[in-house]
């Protein structure tokens, strides 16, 4: 009998542990903060442009800090490119902590559920990057990130990309221009609408397969920054370019709220600090890496740049404002009129 008692409590420990183990590898029971390994703690930084854009030398200017300040106890592993996931995939990663940090365009957020994020791409909303900062850096800013807590998602920064030019294989100065035309554009209902309202049939693709898309005339044109422009070769498959500055392409630096709440509060002091200094440095240096990259497709002499008079700038203006008005129900009264009255103080003081 005692034997057999014997035999019984093994096989009941036995059991406990391949049942401890098991429930350690589901899915919602995996710790999304490792503080208690041995090793640095990992964090993998995933993004979709190359590392010569203002976010990808963002991305490695954090590594750097963290790396340096932590002593090796925290590594950044950054995969640029959409090396790791492309930007259809990757917000879902980070959900499930595959991945922990990511920095998404602005309108990401929209097919998240957080639709007033989507107040980023209404064309023509912020009149001068002064109003820009005002609001990225404020109280509008901040309630925006608060509330990407309830998708397990907390937002750290906002990194400048900086004012879109738009392009096809036809000079864009008139309104008209637009006409018929296959336009990509990043996954969102007001840059849908934003299309529409100039007569553009709009074009959902992945950041990745742009290029492909329009050497191949999968479609006609397109719209982004000119530091995008230069880095993924897009001049190379666009006869023309009109700078328009017609509306704004941002990021929002977020990690895994599970995994940033799990950290020792040194370490999240220091990678917040590390963020904060890896922003400003992003913000810096955004508008000048676009100024230069237009000067290189100006040379490079493969795509004609064509700057707007102001004039014709005010026909763009008048021809997308109805957007506002348009999307108020789907962004948010609220967060439309805090812009607003953001670049009336800004006016006010000039």
């Amino acid at each position: 009998m005692r034997i057999v008692r014997h035999i019984h409590r093994a096989l009941t420990l036995a059991s406990a542990i391949t049942t401890i183990a098991a429930t350690a590898l589901l899915p919602g029971h995996a710790s999304a903060q490792p503080a208690q390994q041995s090793g640095p703690i990992i964090i993998k930084f995933s993004h979709v442009t190359t590392a010569d854009t203002p976010k990808g030398k963002g991305a490695d200017r954090f590594k750097h800090l963290v790396e340096e300040r932590s002593g090796g106890r925290v590594k950044v592993e950054v995969y640029p490119n959409s090396t790791l996931y492309k930007d259809k995939e990757e917000i879902e990663a980070l959900q499930l902590g595959s991945v922990q940090m990511l920095a998404p365009a602005l309108s990401k957020f929209g097919p998240l559920g957080v639709r007033e994020f989507e107040v980023f791409d209404l064309p023509f909303i912020f009149p001068n990057a002064e109003v820009l900062t005002r609001v990225t850096e404020g109280p509008v800013g901040a309630s925006l990130l608060k509330k990407l807590e309830t998708r397990g998602i907390t937002g750290l920064a906002y990194w400048d990309n900086g004012f879109k030019v738009m392009s096809a294989n036809r000079p864009l100065r008139e309104v008209k221009d637009m006409r018929g035309l296959k336009m990509r554009i990043q996954s969102s209902k007001v840059l849908e609408a934003q299309m529409r309202a100039v007569g553009a049939l709009p074009q959902m693709l992945a950041f990745s397969e742009v290029y492909q898309a329009l050497q191949t005339g999968v479609v006609d044109g397109t719209e982004n920054t000119t530091s995008n422009y230069w880095t993924q070769k897009t001049s190379e498959v666009q006869s023309d370019m009109t700078v328009s500055d017609h509306g704004y392409i941002g990021y929002a630096v977020i990690t895994n709220k599970k995994f940033w709440d799990g950290l020792p509060p040194d370490i999240r002091a220091l990678l917040d600090q590390a963020m904060k200094d890896s922003t400003r440095y992003v913000n810096e240096i955004a508008q000048q890496e676009n100024d230069e990259a237009l000067k290189k497709i100006a040379a490079s002499g493969k795509t004609r740049v064509i700057t707007l008079t102001p004039a014709e700038r005010e026909s763009w203006r008048q021809a997308m404002l109805p957007v506002h008005k348009e999307m108020t129900s789907r962004v948010g009264k609220d967060v439309i009129e805090a812009i607003y009255k953001e670049a009336q103080s800004v006016q006010a003081q000039r």
